[in-house]
């Protein structure tokens, strides 16, 4: 299978210092911005509280789920999220796990995250750190792009599986043990065959996830006038059914969902062509207000 261009940016895989995203770090990063400060500041780590490599990963993953402009300056997404009367300051509802999950596949910043799941796990259902960095270099010399080294591929992907996998094993470092953002969502599996570590993001039916949050995606992501297939919103990169793993079952059964709760939505399955028909499409944002309101 040739490998497919995601996009024409640059590809990032470093930023994090070697640091998951940890539970608080997006509100103590936010509301260190609001105050005024910048993460360049001396007293950064005093304020913060962490060490200062800890300082440098506060703003990289804030910047990965599009919390943080290029500019450092924070988004209306940050504002509405986290601040002390927003929707979910403190991530104590699943579904924000899963919005932050959207974002981090589809801004791009964390080039690992889309590639894995927009384009990896479709070549091999299974797959190894080994196989993620021959794909990366496969990938970066198609494009004419530089050699990232091996050594920066492998932490990286490191950091990809604390921030998805909770660990079993007690970590000399304590903030090393904690886990990552994204374990909750249950989204990557793991297994050993005695001599290499495998990992899986299988398609499942994705009940869980909120139907606002897969409404919101459809919107935000979507470059369609009225409708759109159901194939591309399975297949295509930065789909639903990429970023969620959704199972084609999970996908008509969510959509089935949505239709049944939003009344301008018609799903129409005509001459095998299935597509999601608007009669009017909302802000996208309006769909995550109602949410955090009910």
């Amino acid at each position: 299978m040739s490998v497919k261009n995601l996009s024409k940016a640059k590809y990032t895989f470093s930023g994090h210092e070697s640091f998951q995203c940890r539970n608080l770090w997006l509100k103590k990063g936010y509301d260190f911005v609001k105050k005024g400060k910048s993460f360049s500041d001396e007293d950064a780590v005093v304020t913060l509280g962490v060490g200062k490599n800890m300082v440098s990963s506060i703003r990289f993953w804030m910047k990965a789920f599009g919390l943080l402009a290029q500019d450092d300056t924070l988004t209306s997404f940050a504002h509405k999220l986290l601040a002390n009367e927003g929707w979910d300051p403190y991530l104590e509802d699943e579904g924000t796990l899963w919005l932050l999950h959207y974002f981090l596949i589809t801004k791009g910043i964390a080039s690992t995250y889309s590639i894995i799941f927009n384009e990896l796990r479709k070549e091999k259902i299974e797959f190894t750190k080994e196989n993620f960095i021959a794909f990366i270099n496969r990938k970066t010399e198609s494009e004419n792009m530089p050699t990232i080294s091996v050594k920066t591929l492998d932490e990286d992907f490191s950091v990809l599986t604390k921030m998805y996998l909770r660990s079993n094993l007690q970590s000399k470092d304590k903030e090393d043990s904690f886990s990552g953002l994204l374990t909750d969502l249950v989204l990557m599996k793991t297994y050993t065959n005695g001599k290499q570590d495998y990992y899986l993001v299988v398609n499942t039916e994705r009940s869980e996830i909120p139907i606002e949050i897969v409404m919101y995606a459809i919107l935000e992501g979507g470059s369609f006038d009225t409708s759109v297939d159901l194939q591309n919103l399975e297949l295509n990169i930065n789909s639903v059914g990429a970023v969620f793993a959704i199972s084609r079952s999970g996908l008509l059964n969510t959509i089935e969902s949505i239709v049944t709760k939003y009344p301008y939505l018609v799903f129409n399955d005509q001459a095998g062509v299935k597509e999601l028909q608007f009669k009017r499409k909302p802000n996208p944002m309006t769909i995550l207000e109602k949410y955090y309101a009910s």
